[in-house]
């Protein structure tokens, strides 16, 4: 067995919604069906007796080690924690080849899983040995270092809940949520309006107190210390107790408490002054308390106590300490709800101040403290106490917040308990903590968690706003292109600022920011990112779905124009018209449940996709009287048709007409292929929700020439004959200008064109036969990129479609694209018409565009 290809599909894809690994896996002879394998599934299950149930997709199909790889893969993730559901293995056109699709959570998990499956199989195989302890414990460890935390997870998880897009920006807790303008960014539990100088003040705990005491919330006296000498100073000046911390510090990194001697001040002091410059403050008795304000409320509150073991007068205290951190809860880092304890040198002292060493045997019920901070990061635990929070500590803890300019804080309160005010106890606030781990509160050690995840989403974005802009994905055959400009041309006549991607580039409001194809899904998610985009169009083109899925999870519209059979056929396993349906399919299957998919009727392969779409539906024909037209038009659903000289949206016993002589892309009306382009792309704008005066504007300033739609029927003038230059490019499309030339006056008409080395032989040579019963004189040019292809192949299958042409008369064959173009003007006689079919778009139109200008210039000098 072989793998011969993995691709990380990161997006909606062909197979499902699920994150996945795509593998290609060759299988020679017997492991196309294990039976034939003697012993191989023993010796597999001995290997991996909880690999479960071993079964192809299709019940009665052999059993081939391509779907052994899928459970290996699916049962080493599910039992190393990962939540996978969904595999599948599926049979190509090649004999033994199989495509295998395996969900994953953290892609470098999923990749490794497939790895590790490999070498299962291997073993088995050659009765060879794997540990699947080690393999499983991999797995989780990597899963643990890549996967979000709790206290970021929890702010995904309702973000997800809520159906508000997410993507994380970084391997760590940088997230975005929503797209473009509506976009909301966090870092761990910090939110994006939280300033740079609230985060700095938070960090200064001498200026916290400052602010704090000004605001007339409870503080412990104390300041900063310049040495140890001046730190025992300080404290004969407060009065012991004290607490020595860092200035700068976190996570009760280098805090010690309950300081009563200058030998335990000393060593404090060499521990806080690790973590920068040190503070002194009077130490206050009681509890610690974490209190979490989000926005202006306080959401949960938790009683923290320091990292203990308990006596039972036969354990040592390292003993204890192992039995404990034998709790599943218990991990090393955030990734879990408790921190292992540890016996280090601040855990040893702490056990010295109360007569005993790691080696000791506490007697029965004997409480042993073995640090003197309680925060989890250090081996505390958390009992929550939200609900008996009295509301004079709630207001304090949201006083405190504000004052600071915190919109997510962690209050940190000393007090004997939460019952009565702070004032009425003595008690104090000594910390306020940006960015505050969660974690605490949406898993106590005791008591019930806190929907904190959710406070922090409605502090992001109100009650029903789930932060998406208008998404509207176009794909199909031909027409794609031109659809998706005119669509973003409709939007942005609106005043909604755009993002667009196409094959030629990518635009956010009017600008190109990008160039060269970028239909794929890397280009739609960095549109996603910008934010000044209110509004995002997107061409989706077959090859990107099938690299890494969809750029984004749903689309409020999807827009299929067409599928054709000239469209890459035979390439990555799509073989069939029905095949590539199929993938086109997919941004009809992810569109919202409010959203709408616009599809052709006329077209079978795409009025099918309607059963698949969540939402609405929206055909489109040129026919009104169209089966799939007049049924829908009945259910008093949408459409959009032609009738005599105008375009009619209808709903119900509702209409609006749009006389194409207003619409200038369809030359009136004589353009049957941009007429469908304009159908669509009219739908699609009325799908989005904008009004009719804006569509009708929109359609009436939208120009075919270089600049709107570069390489789409870009019709031009010179020296008195016609050129049109188009970028169609399957048989499809050549039927279509043939049709759309056929209403164009012309004396003599040639053509130039190329081909496409990646397509089928059957479609370079019908190009060529369609266009030599359209054209007199046919120029055919080879191109720089054969696309695997030998000298000449192309151009000899170019020639082979016109064999037997009853109207072409002459042609030629020319190395190099520019060439060809300037052989086809220099042809042209007045009265004439050229069809250029470019290759090199941008740099085509620009070569046109000098020699027609030469033109004009040679045409107003004297003879």
């Amino acid at each position: 067995m072989q793998v011969t290809r993995t691709r990380a599909l990161r997006g909606p894809n062909l197979w499902s919604r699920h994150t996945a690994i795509e593998a290609v896996v060759a299988c020679h002879g017997a492991e196309n069906a294990i039976e034939q394998l003697p012993g191989f599934e023993a010796r597999l299950r001995a290997l991996f007796p909880t690999i479960g149930e071993l079964h192809p997709m299709v019940l009665g199909q052999p059993l081939a080690l391509a779907h052994v790889l899928e459970n290996a893969v699916m049962a080493l993730q599910a039992q190393s924690g990962c939540s996978v559901v969904f595999g599948r293995t599926t049979r190509t056109t090649e004999d033994g080849v199989y495509q295998v699709v395996m969900q994953y959570c953290e892609e470098a998990v999923g990749r490794r899983a497939v790895k590790l499956a490999e070498d299962l199989i291997a073993a088995a195989l050659d009765d060879g040995a794997f540990d699947l302890q080690a393999a499983l414990a991999e797995l989780r460890d990597l899963d643990e270092s890549e996967r979000l935390g709790p206290s970021t997870g929890s702010i995904v998880d309702a973000a997800v809940a809520r159906g508000i897009p997410y993507r994380r920006l970084t391997r760590g807790s940088l997230v975005q949520f929503g797209w473009g303008s509506r976009q909301r960014r966090i870092q761990a539990a910090e939110i994006d309006s939280t300033s740079g100088v609230a985060e700095a003040i938070a960090q200064d705990k001498e200026l916290t107190k400052q602010l704090l005491n000004a605001a007339g919330v409870p503080v412990p006296l104390g300041r900063p210390v310049s040495d140890a000498a001046d730190g025992w100073a300080a404290a004969l000046e407060i009065g012991l107790p004290v607490v020595v911390k860092p200035q700068d510090g976190n996570q009760g990194k280098g805090v010690t408490v309950n300081i009563v001697s200058r030998e335990q001040l000393d060593a404090a002091y060499a521990s806080a002054a690790t973590y920068g410059e040190v503070m002194v403050e009077k130490f206050l008795p009681g509890f610690d308390y974490r209190l979490l304000v989000v926005g202006d409320r306080l959401v949960a509150a938790a009683r923290r106590d320091p990292p203990q073991v308990i006596g039972d007068g036969s354990a040592t205290v390292r003993q204890l300490v192992d039995t404990v951190n034998l709790d599943p809860r218990r991990g090393e880092g955030h990734a879990t709800s408790l921190t292992k304890i540890r016996l280090d040198d601040i855990a040893v002292g702490r056990l010295e101040a109360q007569g005993l060493t790691p080696d000791s045997v506490p007697a029965l019920g004997q409480r042993v403290v073995l640090r003197n901070n309680a925060n989890l990061s250090t081996g505390g635990t958390a009992t929550d106490v939200t609900d008996t929070v009295h509301p004079e500590i709630a207001a304090r803890a949201v006083d405190a917040a504000q004052m600071v300019g915190l919109h997510i804080c962690g209050v940190d309160m000393v007090c004997e308990n939460v019952l009565r005010p702070l004032e009425e106890q003595h008690g104090g606030v000594v910390e306020v903590n940006a960015a505050p781990g969660l974690r605490m509160h949406i898993s106590p050690s005791f008591g019930r968690g806190r929907a904190v995840g959710e406070a922090v989403m409605d502090t992001l974005f109100a009650h029903g706003d789930d932060g998406r802009i208008p998404v509207v994905a176009v794909t199909g055959t031909n027409g794609k292109t031109t659809t998706a400009r005119l669509i973003n041309h409709i939007l942005a006549s609106s005043g909604l600022r755009t993002g667009m991607t196409n094959t030629d580039g990518v635009w956010v409001d009017g600008r190109q920011t990008d160039s060269g194809d970028c239909s794929g899904p890397k280009s739609a998610r960095n549109v996603l990112l910008h934010p000044e985009v209110d509004a995002a169009v997107f061409e989706v083109a077959r090859g990107g779905v099938l690299r890494e899925g969809l750029g984004f999870d749903r689309c409020q519209v999807a827009v299929v124009t067409n599928i054709g059979s000239g469209d890459h056929l035979g390439l990555n396993y799509i073989t069939t018209v029905e095949d590539l349906a199929v993938l086109k399919r997919v941004i009809v299957r992810n569109v919202a449940e409010a959203g709408y998919a616009v599809l052709n009727a006329s077209d079978p392969n795409v009025a099918a996709m309607a059963a698949g779409c969540p939402g609405g539906v929206i055909f489109f024909s040129v026919d009104r009287q169209h089966p799939v037209m007049a049924t829908h038009r009945a259910q008093g659903k949408r459409t959009v048709h032609i009738d005599g000289d105008a375009l009619v949206a209808a709903e119900g016993s509702w209409r609006e007409r749009v006389p194409l002589r207003d619409v200038p892309i369809t030359r009136n009306g004589t353009l049957p292929f941009q007429v469908e382009n304009v159908m669509a792309a009219t739908a699609a704008a009325w799908a989005v929700g904008l009004d009719w005066d804006t569509i009708r504007s929109g359609l009436s300033s939208f120009m075919n020439d270089a600049a709107g739609v570069p390489g789409r029927f870009n019709v031009m003038e010179y020296n008195g004959a016609t050129v049109i230059a188009d970028y169609g490019h399957n048989t499809d499309a050549m039927k279509a200008l043939v049709a759309a030339v056929d209403t164009l006056p012309a004396q003599r008409r040639s053509v130039v064109i190329s081909g496409a080395g990646d397509r089928r032989d059957c479609d370079i040579r019908d190009q060529t036969a369609i266009l030599g019963e359209a054209f007199d004189d046919v120029i055919l040019y080879q191109d720089a990129a054969q696309r695997g292809r030998a000298d000449g192949e192309v151009m000899a299958l170019l020639r082979q479609g016109l064999q037997g042409a009853r109207r072409t008369q002459h042609v030629e064959e020319i190395r190099g694209e520019f060439v060809a173009i300037d052989r086809a003007l220099a042809m042209l006689q007045p009265g004439d018409l050229s069809l250029i079919l470019v290759d090199q778009v941008e740099e085509a139109l620009a070569h046109l565009a000098q020699r027609i200008a030469a033109g004009r210039v040679a045409a107003t000098l004297p003879e």
